[in-house]
Order: C-alpha cells, then sequence, then structure tokens
C-alpha cells in the first residue's frame, strides 16, 4: 500500500506532508535527525498501542462473566 493511499482522505494532514517532501535537499546529518526524531515517534505510537491493548483486555476481564 502506497502512503498516498493510507493518507489520501487527509488533504493537508500533517503526516501526508510529511511522506511527500522531498529529501534530496536534506543533508545527510538532516536525514539521520529525521530518521531519530520518525524512529521516536514510532516508539511513541507502539507504546500508545500497547496501552491501548492493556486497557481493552483489562475491561474485557472486568465485565466476562
Amino acid at each position: 500500500m502506497e502512503p498516498d493511499d493510507l493518507f489520501a482522505k487527509k488533504a493537508g494532514d500533517p503526516l501526508s506532508q510529511l511522506v511527500r517532501q522531498d529529501l534530496d535537499p536534506l543533508s545527510v546529518e538532516e536525514l539521520e535527525l529525521r530518521i531519530s526524531a520518525l524512529t521516536a515517534e514510532i516508539d511513541r505510537c507502539r507504546d500508545r498501542m500497547a496501552k491501548a491493548v492493556n486497557h481493552r483486555a483489562t475491561a474485557e476481564s472486568l465485565f466476562k462473566r
């Protein structure tokens, strides 16, 4: 699946703008900083997903008969 397919519904969405940004003018150092920032954001998203899954599992166990 192409990034454009994922974000086509959200015109002007920061994430869709990010994936369309031209990387050619960026230096190696700038690209390394970008990768570091994106890796940190991926980790933050994964942490949030884990919390959501754990919250749901806890809620389901509370209401289980």
